[in-house]
Protein backbone atom coordinates (compact mmCIF):
# COMPACT_ATOMS: atom_id res chain seq x y z
CA UNK A 1 0.00 0.00 0.00
CA UNK A 2 1.34 3.87 -1.01
CA UNK A 3 1.11 6.38 1.82
CA UNK A 4 -0.77 8.81 -0.02
CA UNK A 5 -0.05 11.64 2.44
CA UNK A 6 4.15 11.32 1.74
CA UNK A 7 5.75 14.21 1.29
CA UNK A 8 2.76 16.38 1.25
CA UNK A 9 2.33 19.45 2.98
CA UNK A 10 0.37 20.43 6.47
CA UNK A 11 -1.63 23.58 5.83
CA UNK A 12 -1.71 26.05 9.20
CA UNK A 13 -3.97 29.13 8.53
CA UNK A 14 -3.57 31.36 11.24
CA UNK A 15 -4.68 34.40 11.97
CA UNK A 16 -1.74 35.67 14.26
CA UNK A 17 -3.95 34.70 17.53
CA UNK A 18 -3.15 32.09 20.81
CA UNK A 19 -4.90 29.56 18.97
CA UNK A 20 -3.04 29.51 15.71
CA UNK A 21 0.37 29.87 17.42
CA UNK A 22 -1.32 26.31 19.18
CA UNK A 23 -2.21 24.58 15.90
CA UNK A 24 0.94 25.83 14.12
CA UNK A 25 3.35 23.78 17.34
CA UNK A 26 1.03 20.80 17.03
CA UNK A 27 1.80 21.24 12.76
CA UNK A 28 5.45 20.78 13.72
CA UNK A 29 4.88 17.64 15.96
CA UNK A 30 2.80 15.86 12.98
CA UNK A 31 5.05 17.22 10.33
CA UNK A 32 8.05 15.59 12.40
CA UNK A 33 6.11 12.46 12.87
CA UNK A 34 4.75 12.34 8.98
CA UNK A 35 8.14 13.93 7.29
CA UNK A 36 6.22 16.34 5.71
CA UNK A 37 6.90 20.09 5.01
CA UNK A 38 4.61 22.61 6.60
CA UNK A 39 2.70 25.60 4.66
CA UNK A 40 1.61 28.35 6.74
CA UNK A 41 -1.53 30.31 5.45
CA UNK A 42 -2.64 33.91 5.87
CA UNK A 43 -6.15 35.14 4.46
CA UNK A 44 -6.17 38.79 4.24
CA UNK A 45 -9.56 40.29 5.05
CA UNK A 46 -10.65 42.88 6.95
CA UNK A 47 -14.00 42.11 8.61
CA UNK A 48 -16.48 43.79 9.47
CA UNK A 49 -15.92 43.10 13.53
CA UNK A 50 -12.92 44.02 13.18
CA UNK A 51 -12.37 47.23 11.22
CA UNK A 52 -8.58 48.21 10.81
CA UNK A 53 -6.90 44.72 11.73
CA UNK A 54 -4.30 45.30 10.08
CA UNK A 55 -3.89 49.15 10.64
CA UNK A 56 -0.19 50.78 10.85
CA UNK A 57 0.98 53.88 11.72
CA UNK A 58 3.89 54.77 9.81
CA UNK A 59 6.40 57.54 10.94
CA UNK A 60 5.45 59.62 7.48
CA UNK A 61 1.86 58.98 7.61
CA UNK A 62 2.63 57.06 4.50
CA UNK A 63 -0.70 54.84 3.26
CA UNK A 64 0.74 50.96 3.47
CA UNK A 65 -1.21 49.09 0.95
CA UNK A 66 -3.24 46.03 3.45
CA UNK A 67 -1.06 43.06 1.64
CA UNK A 68 2.28 44.78 2.71
CA UNK A 69 1.30 44.77 6.65
CA UNK A 70 -0.12 41.31 6.42
CA UNK A 71 2.61 39.74 5.09
CA UNK A 72 4.88 41.58 8.16
CA UNK A 73 2.57 40.61 10.40
CA UNK A 74 2.88 37.24 9.44
CA UNK A 75 6.74 37.46 9.05
CA UNK A 76 6.64 38.62 12.72
CA UNK A 77 4.60 35.98 14.22
CA UNK A 78 7.17 32.95 12.46
CA UNK A 79 9.56 34.84 14.10
CA UNK A 80 8.57 35.61 17.23
CA UNK A 81 7.70 31.83 17.61
CA UNK A 82 11.09 30.77 15.95
CA UNK A 83 12.65 32.35 18.92
CA UNK A 84 10.11 31.63 21.78
CA UNK A 85 10.54 27.51 21.17
CA UNK A 86 14.24 27.49 19.39
CA UNK A 87 13.96 23.80 20.12
CA UNK A 88 11.27 23.32 17.51
CA UNK A 89 13.36 22.82 13.95
CA UNK A 90 10.33 22.38 11.87
CA UNK A 91 9.55 26.48 12.44
CA UNK A 92 12.87 27.29 10.40
CA UNK A 93 11.23 25.44 7.44
CA UNK A 94 8.11 26.54 7.04
CA UNK A 95 6.44 28.10 3.62
CA UNK A 96 4.36 30.98 3.98
CA UNK A 97 1.89 31.97 1.59
CA UNK A 98 -0.54 35.24 1.82
CA UNK A 99 -3.61 35.62 -0.08
CA UNK A 100 -6.42 37.96 -0.19
CA UNK A 101 -10.09 36.47 0.09
CA UNK A 102 -12.82 35.36 2.38
CA UNK A 103 -10.93 32.76 4.89
CA UNK A 104 -13.18 29.82 4.67
CA UNK A 105 -13.21 30.12 0.57
CA UNK A 106 -9.57 30.31 0.44
CA UNK A 107 -8.38 28.01 2.94
CA UNK A 108 -10.31 25.32 1.03
CA UNK A 109 -8.97 26.39 -2.52
CA UNK A 110 -5.54 26.83 -1.29
CA UNK A 111 -5.74 22.95 0.97
CA UNK A 112 -6.95 21.87 -2.82
CA UNK A 113 -4.26 23.99 -5.08
CA UNK A 114 -1.26 23.25 -3.05
CA UNK A 115 -2.15 19.42 -2.72
CA UNK A 116 -1.73 19.25 0.83
CA UNK A 117 -2.33 16.20 3.55
CA UNK A 118 -4.52 18.17 6.33
CA UNK A 119 -5.39 21.22 7.65
CA UNK A 120 -4.96 22.30 11.35
CA UNK A 121 -6.24 25.13 12.85
CA UNK A 122 -6.86 26.55 15.99
CA UNK A 123 -10.10 27.54 17.32
CA UNK A 124 -11.97 30.03 19.88
CA UNK A 125 -14.71 27.29 20.58
CA UNK A 126 -17.41 29.99 20.51
CA UNK A 127 -20.48 28.48 21.99
CA UNK A 128 -23.87 30.02 22.76
CA UNK A 129 -25.74 32.66 20.74
CA UNK A 130 -22.11 34.55 19.17
CA UNK A 131 -21.58 31.04 18.08
CA UNK A 132 -25.07 30.78 16.01
CA UNK A 133 -24.74 33.94 14.79
CA UNK A 134 -21.48 34.30 13.65
CA UNK A 135 -20.70 30.75 12.95
CA UNK A 136 -16.94 29.15 13.01
CA UNK A 137 -14.63 29.49 10.60
CA UNK A 138 -13.26 26.36 11.71
CA UNK A 139 -16.29 24.48 12.15
CA UNK A 140 -16.91 25.74 8.64
CA UNK A 141 -13.83 24.34 7.15
CA UNK A 142 -14.32 20.91 9.00
CA UNK A 143 -17.61 20.68 7.54
CA UNK A 144 -16.57 21.60 3.61
CA UNK A 145 -13.09 20.18 3.28
CA UNK A 146 -12.90 16.73 1.52
CA UNK A 147 -9.34 16.56 4.25
CA UNK A 148 -8.78 15.77 7.46
CA UNK A 149 -8.51 18.45 9.49
CA UNK A 150 -7.48 18.80 12.92
CA UNK A 151 -8.54 21.52 15.47
CA UNK A 152 -6.49 22.52 18.58
CA UNK A 153 -7.19 24.73 20.83
CA UNK A 154 -5.33 26.54 23.18
CA UNK A 155 -4.29 25.11 26.96
CA UNK A 156 -5.29 27.48 29.27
Amino acid sequence: MVDSTKDKPLLVPVDFSPHSEAALLKACELAACMKSPILVLHVVHDPGDMQGYYKRTTKKKQLVRIEDIAQEMLDEFIDSLKKKYPKIKRLENVEKVLVVGLPVTRILEVAQKKDVAMVIMGSQGRTGLEHILLGSKAEQVVRLCPLPVTIVKRHA
